[in-house]
């Protein structure tokens, strides 16, 4: 027995010495690859797509490095428990059959590679013809996007949610022909698995699949693009980004509003920019004018205050519209027109000002307040005021 502990004794020095010049070997071995990937990278003149497959090369060599190392660790550590059962009669049938016991799933899992080959090659030819499909359509939707191609009716913001959407259909295909190839595939666990992940992919992603679909659909319609001021539902702002689940606006305030594409496409969306830059984009406002003041000097009034607003295009000319006559006024609507959406808050806030101020210089009170009995004298423009300033005789 004493015998036995000695020869214990002296494997485990030379275990610990094997294991030390293995992890100084294989550290030294590593710094080196690292070494040369760096002086690699470094000799390239300037940065390119080759320095990114240097660096992906000394990354994979490191990798299969750093694996042979544990190998071989795990190799001696196994010899090394071999032999310890060895030594000892309680456990020496154990140390014999050890490596027997060890090899078994080894040879298994050997033996299934072998008759499993012609599936994994087949996997393997699917997987590099997917591979490549995609990346040829990848170049195609760059090119596209930055308009070197150009196709007869596609939009070229239409070029990367199609290139998407295509992904998604290959390599769906790609896997509905791939299934029956799958080691284990035709297993009872395998098939309840996918059934299990069937269900919880049903179960929990009808919003995200809903949204999905309203995203595209949005897309392809062409409601809006990035950089448009618009409305939708209560919110105005200026689109920041569209996903296929959501669309972010920056309103007028600095607040980012997060939108779900379901909740779009069922909602009204105004798009202020579409037509802005073409056609001009309208503003409005209403003022209630009393009956007592001529029309013809009201109208002029409001047109001099479309004039004196910078920023407003005065060809097509600004016009006015009586929408209505009122219990105690004549409601206007003053329409301008504007080429940049964005500024309609500002362009509102100043019209209103020179409104104003055309109305006070005129005289002429742009609310009529309520009253409880009508005047003595009739509430009529006599004919010699019809065209008071700065209304034009005809």
């Amino acid at each position: 027995m004493a015998e036995s502990y000695g020869r214990v004794a002296v494997a485990s020095i030379i275990l610990c010495l094997v294991l030390l010049a293995l992890l100084r070997f294989w550290r030294y071995v590593d710094a080196r690859i690292g070494e040369r990937t760096e002086r690699l990278s470094q000799s390239l003149e300037e940065r390119s797509l080759q320095e990114m497959r240097a660096d992906r090369i000394g990354g994979f060599l490191r990798l299969g490095w750093r694996l042979l190392g544990t190998f071989c660790i795990l190799a001696v550590l196994a010899t090394f428990a071999g032999y310890l059962l060895e030594q000892f009669p309680a456990t020496r049938p154990l140390g014999v059959q050890f490596f027997s016991l060890l090899m078994e799933p080894l040879r298994s899992m050997g033996r299934t590679l072998v008759a499993e080959l012609p599936s994994l090659l087949f996997l393997a030819v699917l997987f590099l013809l997917v591979r490549f499909s995609l990346r040829g359509l990848r170049l195609l939707s760059d090119a596209v996007a930055q308009e070197t191609v150009a196709f007869t009716g596609f939009e070229p913001e239409w070029a990367r949610p199609t290139y998407n959407l295509t992904r998604l259909v290959i390599v769906f295909i790609a896997l509905v022909v791939a299934y029956p190839y799958i080691p284990g595939s035709e297993s009872d666990a395998f098939r309840g698995l996918s059934i299990l992940f069937g269900v919880m992919l049903s179960l929990g992603s009808s919003s995200a699949v809903s949204n999905m679909v309203a995203g595209y659909m949005l897309l392809y319609r062409r409601a809006f693009k990035v950089g448009d001021r618009v409305k939708i539902g209560s919110s105005v702002g200026d689109v920041m980004d569209m996903d296929v689940q959501i669309t972010r606006l920056k309103t007028v305030k600095n607040e980012e509003v997060i939108i779900p594409n379901s909740q779009i496409l069922n909602a009204e969306v105004v798009n202020y920019s579409s037509l802005a830059a073409r056609d001009g984009l309208i503003l409005y406002t209403t003022v209630g004018i009393g009956y007592e003041v001529p029309w013809r000097q009201v109208e002029a009034m409001l047109i001099e205050a479309a004039k004196r607003t910078e920023g407003l295009l005065q060809n097509p000319p600004p016009f006015v519209n009586q929408k209505n006559l009122a219990d105690f006024a004549v409601n206007y609507e003053l329409n301008v027109y504007c080429v940049e959406a964005k500024a309609m808050i500002m362009l509102y806030s100043e019209l209103h000002r020179n409104i104003q101020d055309v109305f006070n210089e005129y005289g002429v009170q742009i609310m009529t307040p309520s009253y409880v009995a009508d005047p003595e004298m009739p509430k009529i423009v006599p004919r010699d005021q019809w065209y008071a300033p700065p209304a034009l005789a005809p």
